[in-house]
């Protein structure tokens, strides 16, 4: 659990760093799979050192997926909203209403719930469906961003950040279907990368324009909902005997108090300028 909240602290700082880079940048070609615009934000300090954090909170979310159930990691990974909120309120003076602390609050109460609740990580290793299924909506995904690139913006940040959401939820699955970097046979490494990947180009796209809390609404439910439930259906994720109950109101408590600080994935107010 350690290491979850660790992640979250790592990826709750590096999400802003990214959306100021990404604002800054020219835009690309106005797609929700847009590769130019990613090209252009790599190109900013802002957004090389959240790459450098999401790398750490990617090794520390590796370790806690393999001693915590999913449904703990996810919720514990909701809760870098929460950090993001308090590093916000510390560092850049943004002033948090009271509703908003209590919603800082509603997370670490959460988490603590799951973790008194949750057991050790399931034993099952995922059939060979499983895995396939995995790569299908990786590559759905990658559709999905490309057909959301044309909506209007409100819905458009919407989408691409449940999109990316889910990406990051096909990384978290994957990651306990795989034994092996070197099993080139089996479609969860490829599931991995390509969700992965898919999953930073829509977010980049999505918080370049339009409500960056609202991407970062659909993103929260993406990677949370659908693995927390493929680890109990397919993986054998359990709670401590008679627990149960306990689990799923800390499960729900602390993504509904994430989403009560979605506007915290919001970048502080910069002039835009264009990268030369």
């Amino acid at each position: 659990m350690i290491c979850a909240l660790g992640a979250a602290v790592c990826f709750g700082t590096a999400s802003v760093l990214q959306a100021v880079a990404a604002r800054a940048a020219e835009p690309g070609t106005g797609s929700g799979v847009d590769a130019a615009l990613l090209l252009r934000a790599v190109r900013q300090w802002r957004y090389l050192a959240g790459l450098g954090l999401d790398a750490v909170g990617f090794v520390l979310q590796i370790i806690a997926l393999r001693h915590l159930p999913i449904y703990a990691v996810g919720a514990a990974l909701a809760a870098s909203l929460a950090v993001t909120a308090v590093v916000a309120a510390r560092l850049l003076k943004v002033r948090l209403s009271r509703t908003e602390w209590g919603a800082v609050a509603v997370v670490c109460t959460g988490l603590l719930m799951l973790g008194l609740a949750s057991g050790a990580e399931g034993t099952g290793t995922g059939s060979l469906a499983l895995k396939l299924g995995l790569l299908a909506v990786a590559v759905l995904i990658l559709l999905v961003g490309a057909v959301a690139g044309r909506l209007p913006d409100g819905p458009r940040a919407l989408v691409l950040g449940l999109a990316a959401g889910t990406g990051f939820g096909v990384v978290e699955v994957a990651v306990r279907l795989i034994d092996s970097v070197w099993d080139l046979g089996n479609p969860a490494l490829y599931a991995l990368l390509l969700g992965g990947g898919a999953a930073f180009l829509l977010l980049t796209s999505a918080l370049a324009r339009g409500s960056v809390t609202a991407a970062t609404a659909g993103m929260v439910l993406g990677e949370t909902i659908g693995p927390a439930v493929v680890g109990v259906a397919w993986l054998g994720d359990r709670t401590r005997e008679g627990l149960t109950w306990l689990a799923v109101l800390g499960f729900t408590v602390a993504v509904a108090g994430a989403l009560a600080l979605a506007r915290f994935g919001e970048p502080p107010e910069t002039p835009a300028a264009p990268v030369r």
